[in-house]
Protein backbone atom coordinates (compact mmCIF):
# COMPACT_ATOMS: atom_id res chain seq x y z
CA UNK A 1 0.00 0.00 0.00
CA UNK A 2 1.55 3.21 -1.40
CA UNK A 3 0.45 6.93 0.48
CA UNK A 4 1.29 10.45 -0.39
CA UNK A 5 4.82 11.53 0.61
CA UNK A 6 3.30 14.50 1.80
CA UNK A 7 -0.05 16.15 3.97
CA UNK A 8 -0.42 19.68 2.81
CA UNK A 9 -2.33 21.75 5.52
CA UNK A 10 -2.50 25.51 5.00
CA UNK A 11 -4.22 27.36 6.77
CA UNK A 12 -6.06 30.05 4.86
CA UNK A 13 -8.10 32.30 7.35
CA UNK A 14 -6.39 32.03 11.19
CA UNK A 15 -7.47 32.88 15.10
CA UNK A 16 -5.41 32.19 17.95
CA UNK A 17 -5.74 28.64 20.16
CA UNK A 18 -4.93 27.39 23.35
CA UNK A 19 -1.94 24.80 23.39
CA UNK A 20 -2.27 21.57 23.26
CA UNK A 21 -2.97 19.23 26.47
CA UNK A 22 -2.02 15.62 26.61
CA UNK A 23 -3.77 12.69 28.19
CA UNK A 24 -4.00 9.23 27.76
CA UNK A 25 -7.38 7.27 28.02
CA UNK A 26 -7.40 3.76 26.75
CA UNK A 27 -9.96 3.49 23.44
CA UNK A 28 -11.18 0.23 25.25
CA UNK A 29 -14.54 -1.01 23.69
CA UNK A 30 -16.57 0.40 26.59
CA UNK A 31 -19.12 2.85 26.94
CA UNK A 32 -17.66 6.43 28.65
CA UNK A 33 -19.55 9.07 30.42
CA UNK A 34 -18.61 13.04 29.70
CA UNK A 35 -15.89 13.20 31.81
CA UNK A 36 -14.95 17.26 31.07
CA UNK A 37 -16.49 19.65 33.25
CA UNK A 38 -16.17 21.78 30.20
CA UNK A 39 -19.91 21.29 29.21
CA UNK A 40 -19.98 24.23 26.86
CA UNK A 41 -17.52 25.52 24.39
CA UNK A 42 -16.33 28.90 24.67
CA UNK A 43 -17.24 31.43 22.10
CA UNK A 44 -13.94 33.01 22.39
CA UNK A 45 -11.91 30.11 21.97
CA UNK A 46 -13.78 29.11 18.55
CA UNK A 47 -11.77 28.49 15.79
CA UNK A 48 -13.31 30.52 12.90
CA UNK A 49 -10.42 29.21 10.75
CA UNK A 50 -10.70 27.47 7.37
CA UNK A 51 -7.67 24.68 6.98
CA UNK A 52 -6.70 23.12 3.74
CA UNK A 53 -6.08 19.56 3.63
CA UNK A 54 -5.99 16.06 1.84
CA UNK A 55 -4.13 15.89 -1.81
CA UNK A 56 -5.26 15.53 -5.19
CA UNK A 57 -8.90 14.72 -5.96
CA UNK A 58 -10.00 14.22 -2.11
CA UNK A 59 -8.33 17.83 -1.24
CA UNK A 60 -10.93 19.49 1.42
CA UNK A 61 -10.98 22.88 3.52
CA UNK A 62 -12.66 22.54 6.74
CA UNK A 63 -15.86 24.45 7.57
CA UNK A 64 -15.74 26.41 10.89
CA UNK A 65 -18.20 26.17 13.14
CA UNK A 66 -20.27 23.14 11.42
CA UNK A 67 -22.33 21.21 13.61
CA UNK A 68 -22.53 23.95 16.60
CA UNK A 69 -26.19 23.51 19.00
CA UNK A 70 -28.07 27.05 19.69
CA UNK A 71 -27.96 26.61 23.38
CA UNK A 72 -23.92 26.87 22.86
CA UNK A 73 -24.03 22.95 24.92
CA UNK A 74 -22.39 20.48 23.39
CA UNK A 75 -23.00 17.04 21.79
CA UNK A 76 -22.24 14.69 24.67
CA UNK A 77 -19.61 11.73 24.27
CA UNK A 78 -19.02 10.39 20.69
CA UNK A 79 -18.74 7.13 20.56
CA UNK A 80 -20.21 6.41 17.41
CA UNK A 81 -21.02 7.33 14.04
CA UNK A 82 -22.46 9.22 11.30
CA UNK A 83 -24.71 8.82 8.20
CA UNK A 84 -26.16 11.31 5.59
CA UNK A 85 -29.36 10.84 3.76
CA UNK A 86 -30.65 11.35 0.26
CA UNK A 87 -31.69 14.65 0.66
CA UNK A 88 -28.53 15.82 2.47
CA UNK A 89 -29.07 15.78 6.05
CA UNK A 90 -25.99 14.70 8.41
CA UNK A 91 -27.37 12.92 11.69
CA UNK A 92 -24.42 12.10 14.24
CA UNK A 93 -24.80 9.66 16.61
CA UNK A 94 -24.08 10.48 20.70
CA UNK A 95 -23.42 8.58 23.47
CA UNK A 96 -25.28 11.63 25.65
CA UNK A 97 -29.03 12.86 26.44
CA UNK A 98 -28.91 14.15 22.66
CA UNK A 99 -28.72 10.67 21.42
CA UNK A 100 -29.07 11.55 17.27
CA UNK A 101 -28.46 15.04 16.16
CA UNK A 102 -29.40 15.93 13.03
CA UNK A 103 -28.10 18.87 11.10
CA UNK A 104 -28.01 20.86 7.85
CA UNK A 105 -25.30 20.79 5.24
CA UNK A 106 -24.07 23.98 6.37
CA UNK A 107 -24.07 22.74 10.05
CA UNK A 108 -27.17 24.44 11.29
CA UNK A 109 -28.72 22.48 14.31
CA UNK A 110 -32.30 20.48 13.30
CA UNK A 111 -33.03 18.78 16.17
CA UNK A 112 -32.09 15.61 18.53
CA UNK A 113 -33.73 12.56 18.90
CA UNK A 114 -35.17 10.33 21.78
CA UNK A 115 -32.28 9.20 24.43
CA UNK A 116 -33.89 5.61 23.99
CA UNK A 117 -31.73 5.53 20.85
CA UNK A 118 -28.19 6.95 22.14
CA UNK A 119 -25.10 4.93 21.99
CA UNK A 120 -25.66 3.88 18.62
CA UNK A 121 -21.30 2.90 17.99
CA UNK A 122 -21.70 2.27 14.50
CA UNK A 123 -24.40 2.99 12.19
CA UNK A 124 -25.55 2.95 8.11
CA UNK A 125 -28.36 3.88 5.98
CA UNK A 126 -30.44 2.20 3.61
CA UNK A 127 -33.06 3.26 1.28
CA UNK A 128 -35.87 0.60 1.23
CA UNK A 129 -38.67 1.34 -1.29
CA UNK A 130 -39.84 5.00 -1.36
CA UNK A 131 -38.74 4.92 2.59
CA UNK A 132 -34.86 5.31 4.55
CA UNK A 133 -33.64 3.59 7.73
CA UNK A 134 -30.99 4.18 9.62
CA UNK A 135 -29.80 0.94 11.04
CA UNK A 136 -27.85 0.88 14.31
CA UNK A 137 -25.32 -0.85 16.29
CA UNK A 138 -26.87 0.17 20.40
CA UNK A 139 -23.61 -0.28 22.56
CA UNK A 140 -24.61 1.69 25.13
CA UNK A 141 -28.15 2.30 25.32
CA UNK A 142 -28.30 3.09 29.12
CA UNK A 143 -30.73 1.19 31.83
CA UNK A 144 -32.88 -1.06 31.12
CA UNK A 145 -31.15 -1.60 27.20
CA UNK A 146 -28.96 -4.18 26.48
CA UNK A 147 -26.98 -4.15 23.19
CA UNK A 148 -29.00 -4.63 20.14
CA UNK A 149 -29.09 -3.58 16.24
CA UNK A 150 -32.01 -1.48 15.77
CA UNK A 151 -33.75 0.31 13.19
CA UNK A 152 -34.92 3.79 12.53
CA UNK A 153 -36.79 5.71 10.29
CA UNK A 154 -35.58 8.96 10.09
CA UNK A 155 -37.78 10.61 12.95
CA UNK A 156 -35.79 8.14 15.32
CA UNK A 157 -38.78 5.82 15.84
CA UNK A 158 -37.62 2.28 16.44
CA UNK A 159 -39.00 -0.32 13.59
CA UNK A 160 -37.17 -3.10 14.39
CA UNK A 161 -34.76 -4.52 17.30
CA UNK A 162 -32.52 -7.54 16.64
CA UNK A 163 -32.99 -9.79 18.41
CA UNK A 164 -36.31 -10.36 17.63
CA UNK A 165 -38.69 -13.14 18.40
CA UNK A 166 -37.45 -14.35 14.64
CA UNK A 167 -33.75 -13.90 15.64
CA UNK A 168 -33.06 -17.05 17.26
CA UNK A 169 -30.39 -17.75 19.59
CA UNK A 170 -27.16 -15.84 18.34
CA UNK A 171 -23.64 -17.13 19.49
CA UNK A 172 -21.56 -15.15 22.17
CA UNK A 173 -24.80 -13.02 22.46
CA UNK A 174 -25.18 -9.36 21.42
CA UNK A 175 -22.23 -8.00 24.02
CA UNK A 176 -20.26 -5.44 22.70
CA UNK A 177 -21.13 -5.15 19.34
CA UNK A 178 -19.89 -2.56 17.24
CA UNK A 179 -20.49 -2.38 13.72
CA UNK A 180 -23.58 -2.95 10.89
CA UNK A 181 -23.68 -2.97 7.39
CA UNK A 182 -26.95 -3.33 4.84
CA UNK A 183 -26.64 -5.28 1.71
CA UNK A 184 -28.30 -4.69 -1.53
CA UNK A 185 -30.86 -7.33 -0.53
CA UNK A 186 -31.69 -6.66 2.61
CA UNK A 187 -29.30 -8.70 4.79
CA UNK A 188 -27.79 -7.17 7.88
CA UNK A 189 -24.11 -7.67 8.99
CA UNK A 190 -23.46 -6.83 12.43
CA UNK A 191 -19.52 -7.06 14.30
CA UNK A 192 -19.11 -7.89 18.00
CA UNK A 193 -15.31 -6.13 17.54
CA UNK A 194 -15.70 -5.65 21.70
CA UNK A 195 -17.28 -8.94 22.26
CA UNK A 196 -16.83 -12.27 20.60
CA UNK A 197 -15.28 -10.95 17.38
CA UNK A 198 -17.68 -12.55 15.36
CA UNK A 199 -19.60 -11.08 12.61
CA UNK A 200 -23.32 -12.11 12.17
CA UNK A 201 -25.47 -12.77 9.40
CA UNK A 202 -29.36 -12.07 9.74
CA UNK A 203 -32.13 -11.55 7.07
CA UNK A 204 -33.74 -8.53 6.47
CA UNK A 205 -36.60 -9.79 9.62
CA UNK A 206 -33.78 -10.09 11.96
CA UNK A 207 -33.82 -14.38 11.38
CA UNK A 208 -30.20 -15.06 12.05
CA UNK A 209 -28.75 -17.02 9.14
CA UNK A 210 -24.72 -17.65 10.11
CA UNK A 211 -21.90 -16.73 12.10
CA UNK A 212 -18.06 -16.75 11.33
CA UNK A 213 -14.88 -14.83 12.27
CA UNK A 214 -13.92 -14.75 15.55
CA UNK A 215 -10.76 -14.05 17.37
CA UNK A 216 -7.71 -14.92 16.87
CA UNK A 217 -4.28 -14.38 14.74
CA UNK A 218 -4.94 -16.92 11.58
CA UNK A 219 -5.72 -15.19 8.98
CA UNK A 220 -9.43 -15.23 8.51
CA UNK A 221 -9.65 -14.42 12.15
CA UNK A 222 -10.02 -10.64 14.14
CA UNK A 223 -8.71 -8.67 16.98
CA UNK A 224 -11.34 -6.18 16.77
CA UNK A 225 -13.50 -6.73 13.95
CA UNK A 226 -14.65 -2.75 14.74
CA UNK A 227 -16.51 -1.43 11.79
CA UNK A 228 -17.95 -2.70 8.58
CA UNK A 229 -19.08 -1.59 5.27
CA UNK A 230 -20.76 -2.80 2.22
CA UNK A 231 -18.17 -2.59 -1.58
CA UNK A 232 -20.00 -2.26 -4.17
CA UNK A 233 -17.27 -1.01 -6.34
CA UNK A 234 -16.86 -4.79 -7.58
CA UNK A 235 -19.12 -7.15 -9.45
CA UNK A 236 -20.40 -9.27 -6.54
CA UNK A 237 -20.93 -7.21 -3.66
CA UNK A 238 -18.49 -7.65 -0.71
CA UNK A 239 -18.02 -7.36 3.12
CA UNK A 240 -15.24 -4.65 3.94
CA UNK A 241 -14.34 -5.20 7.46
CA UNK A 242 -12.14 -3.22 9.66
CA UNK A 243 -9.67 -5.02 11.61
CA UNK A 244 -8.65 -2.50 14.03
CA UNK A 245 -5.88 -3.93 16.03
CA UNK A 246 -4.34 -5.97 13.26
CA UNK A 247 -4.60 -2.67 11.55
CA UNK A 248 -5.90 -3.72 7.96
CA UNK A 249 -9.21 -3.87 6.18
CA UNK A 250 -10.37 -7.15 5.23
CA UNK A 251 -12.72 -8.32 2.45
CA UNK A 252 -15.09 -11.19 2.66
CA UNK A 253 -17.65 -12.58 0.36
CA UNK A 254 -21.27 -11.74 1.93
CA UNK A 255 -21.24 -15.73 2.76
CA UNK A 256 -18.53 -15.07 5.28
CA UNK A 257 -15.46 -16.63 3.06
CA UNK A 258 -12.63 -15.51 2.77
CA UNK A 259 -11.23 -13.08 -0.10
CA UNK A 260 -8.42 -11.21 1.04
CA UNK A 261 -6.44 -8.26 2.37
CA UNK A 262 -7.49 -4.68 0.95
CA UNK A 263 -5.39 -2.54 2.88
CA UNK A 264 -2.68 -3.56 5.72
CA UNK A 265 -0.22 -1.23 7.76
CA UNK A 266 -3.12 1.21 8.86
CA UNK A 267 -3.37 3.41 12.00
CA UNK A 268 -5.99 1.08 13.73
CA UNK A 269 -9.49 1.45 11.42
CA UNK A 270 -13.02 2.15 12.62
CA UNK A 271 -15.61 2.87 10.18
CA UNK A 272 -15.49 3.10 6.31
CA UNK A 273 -17.58 5.19 3.76
CA UNK A 274 -17.68 4.84 -0.29
CA UNK A 275 -17.77 7.34 -3.16
CA UNK A 276 -17.51 6.06 -6.43
CA UNK A 277 -13.93 4.25 -6.45
CA UNK A 278 -12.67 5.28 -3.48
CA UNK A 279 -12.95 4.24 0.50
CA UNK A 280 -12.34 6.87 3.03
CA UNK A 281 -11.22 5.00 6.59
CA UNK A 282 -11.45 6.56 10.01
CA UNK A 283 -8.41 6.09 11.93
CA UNK A 284 -8.65 5.81 15.54
CA UNK A 285 -4.77 7.25 15.51
CA UNK A 286 -5.54 10.72 14.20
CA UNK A 287 -6.27 10.72 10.64
CA UNK A 288 -8.71 9.90 7.55
CA UNK A 289 -7.46 7.66 4.77
CA UNK A 290 -8.67 8.12 1.54
CA UNK A 291 -8.27 4.99 -0.83
CA UNK A 292 -8.57 3.57 -4.22
CA UNK A 293 -10.04 0.29 -5.31
CA UNK A 294 -6.74 -1.17 -5.08
CA UNK A 295 -5.88 0.27 -1.71
CA UNK A 296 -3.60 2.22 -2.39
CA UNK A 297 -3.49 5.66 0.27
CA UNK A 298 -4.48 8.52 -2.68
CA UNK A 299 -4.87 11.24 0.23
CA UNK A 300 -4.41 11.50 4.09
CA UNK A 301 -7.07 13.74 5.85
CA UNK A 302 -6.35 15.79 8.74
CA UNK A 303 -3.06 13.73 10.40
CA UNK A 304 -2.20 14.81 13.41
CA UNK A 305 1.49 15.56 13.97
CA UNK A 306 1.00 15.29 17.98
CA UNK A 307 1.26 11.97 18.93
CA UNK A 308 0.14 12.38 22.30
CA UNK A 309 -3.36 13.56 21.23
CA UNK A 310 -3.79 9.71 19.00
CA UNK A 311 -6.80 8.38 20.08
CA UNK A 312 -7.56 10.12 23.34
CA UNK A 313 -10.64 10.90 24.70
CA UNK A 314 -10.82 13.80 26.58
CA UNK A 315 -9.39 16.06 24.20
CA UNK A 316 -10.91 19.56 24.98
CA UNK A 317 -12.42 21.93 22.34
CA UNK A 318 -10.07 24.38 23.12
CA UNK A 319 -7.15 21.44 22.91
CA UNK A 320 -8.14 20.98 19.39
CA UNK A 321 -7.05 22.22 16.07
CA UNK A 322 -8.62 23.15 12.77
CA UNK A 323 -8.34 20.32 10.63
CA UNK A 324 -6.69 18.18 12.86
CA UNK A 325 -7.98 15.02 14.38
CA UNK A 326 -7.16 13.54 17.48
CA UNK A 327 -9.17 10.12 17.19
CA UNK A 328 -11.65 9.66 14.19
CA UNK A 329 -14.35 6.81 14.48
CA UNK A 330 -17.15 7.34 12.90
CA UNK A 331 -17.35 9.21 9.01
CA UNK A 332 -19.89 9.66 5.90
CA UNK A 333 -19.15 10.56 2.70
CA UNK A 334 -22.16 12.74 1.06
CA UNK A 335 -22.75 12.19 -2.81
CA UNK A 336 -20.62 15.11 -3.39
CA UNK A 337 -17.36 13.49 -2.08
CA UNK A 338 -17.46 15.52 1.32
CA UNK A 339 -16.74 14.27 4.58
CA UNK A 340 -18.28 14.17 8.21
CA UNK A 341 -15.84 12.81 10.46
CA UNK A 342 -16.78 12.06 14.32
CA UNK A 343 -13.90 12.05 16.87
CA UNK A 344 -13.87 9.95 19.58
CA UNK A 345 -14.15 12.49 22.25
CA UNK A 346 -15.62 13.64 26.16
CA UNK A 347 -17.50 16.58 24.86
CA UNK A 348 -18.31 15.27 21.51
CA UNK A 349 -16.67 16.48 17.95
CA UNK A 350 -18.25 16.64 14.37
CA UNK A 351 -16.68 18.21 11.68
CA UNK A 352 -17.28 18.92 7.89
CA UNK A 353 -14.64 18.42 5.30
CA UNK A 354 -15.88 20.10 1.58
CA UNK A 355 -14.36 18.94 -1.13
CA UNK A 356 -12.64 21.42 -3.32
CA UNK A 357 -11.01 19.20 -6.04
CA UNK A 358 -13.73 17.04 -8.37
CA UNK A 359 -11.12 15.80 -10.28
CA UNK A 360 -10.65 12.29 -10.78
Amino acid sequence: MKSPAITSIAILSFASFTPLAHFAVAHDGHPHVDQSTDHHTPSDKTFMTVVSVGQGAYSYETVPGFGKIPDGSNLGPTHGGVVVDNEGLIYVSSDGPKALCVFNPDGTFVKAMSPSIKGMHGMQIHTEGDKQYIYGAQLSGGKGISPRAIKLDLDGNVVMTIPNKATAEIPGGTRGLTGIAVAPDGSIFVSMGYGSNLIHKFDKAGKLLKSFGGRGQEKEKFITCHGVGIDTRFDSPRLLVCDREKRRLVHLDLEGNWIGEYATGLRRPCAVSFHGDYCAVAELEARVAVLDKEGNIVSLVGDNPNKAQWAKFPVKPAEQKPGIFTAPHGLSFDKDGNLYVQDWNATGRISKMKRVSTAD
